[in-house]
């Protein structure tokens, strides 16, 4: 039995799918297979109820289970900790983003990172935000970053840095000679919103509430890069992160306006599971984030 025995199994107990688990390890679905019923031949015990239609372990398995991911934890740990003493900075991170952060935010962290530690491979997908949190809880990344985090029982959040949300219109719009607008004014307007699902609209429904300001989108979109382009067209209004509008503002494509009676701030934040071991690439990003995020905000 080798420790990659039991990381592949528990993968397949955290994913519930053997094929799943085949593409996190980059084996086939066949081996996943055998190197279970090795596990199982190694304890003499079976690990996998067979008889139910779904996946499910045994009480046998749901032991094995937890005494592998002791035993892979406390082995990623010692295999960090050498990397550590050897001053070793290298490897891949797979990484889970949402639209607004992977393609404003995070390029000049990324390119700081790599500027430093040129041996690590670091990889972005960009997803919707609940779909960044499945890729971490499947294993398939991992960091996620995402707004408006919510810590839960499997996820660990790491805060890194917060943008403040501004008012956007079209150069030929009647707003776009002023510098500022009260959050009243944009119910009398055609706004347009992020779809409900989204962290940023929730937030933003919170906060309309809390000023009473009675306030039903025209249109709605699930990501902000298709919003603004509605809103270049004249479409509307829109509320969005000021980070994302940077250049379109130096363009004039778009005018930023802010809130004159509040200041919506957005948190940003990585995300891990929490039985996950961060390798000291992974540690390093984070930090280089934070410290990023906080110069940005001085």
């Amino acid at each position: 039995m080798h420790i990659e025995n039991l990381k592949v199994f528990v993968s397949l107990a955290e994913t519930q799918s053997f094929s799943r688990t085949g593409k996190l390890h980059g084996i086939t679905q066949s081996a996943v297979s055998q190197q279970l019923r090795a596990l199982e031949n190694h304890f003499g015990v079976q690990i996998v109820d067979r008889n139910q239609k779904i996946f499910r372990l045994t009480r046998e398995g749901e032991c094995l289970r937890a005494a592998a991911q002791d035993i892979t934890r406390g082995y990623d740990i010692l295999i960090n900790d050498l990397k550590e003493m050897r001053h070793e900075i290298a490897g891949t991170i797979r990484l889970s983003t949402i639209y607004s952060i992977g393609l404003h935010e995070l390029p000049p962290i990324v390119k700081h990172f790599l500027s430093k530690y040129r041996t690590v491979d670091v990889r972005i997908a960009y997803r919707r935000s609940n779909l960044v949190v499945e890729d971490i809880l499947r294993g398939e990344a991992d960091l996620g970053l995402i707004a408006y985090p919510t810590k839960t029982r499997d996820l660990e959040v790491i805060p890194f840095a917060e943008d403040c949300l501004v008012v956007i219109c079209n150069p030929a719009h009647p707003l776009a000679k002023r510098k500022r607008v009260k959050l009243a004014e944009l119910a009398s307007q055609c706004f347009i919103g992020f779809d409900h699902d989204i962290p940023t609209r929730k937030a933003t429904d919170r906060i309309f509430c809390e000023y009473g300001v009675k306030l039903v989108p025209s249109m709605e979109f699930d990501n902000v890069e298709t919003l603004k382009r509605a809103v270049e067209v004249g479409a509307g209004v829109a509320l969005v992160p000021a980070e994302t509008v940077r250049q379109e503002v130096a363009q004039q494509t778009l005018v930023e306006l802010s809130l004159e009676d509040c200041h919506i701030k957005r948190p940003l934040a990585y995300i891990h599971r929490k039985t996950a071991v961060l390798t000291p690439a992974m540690v390093r990003l984070v930090d280089t984030s934070t410290e990023l995020g906080k110069a940005s905000l001085t």
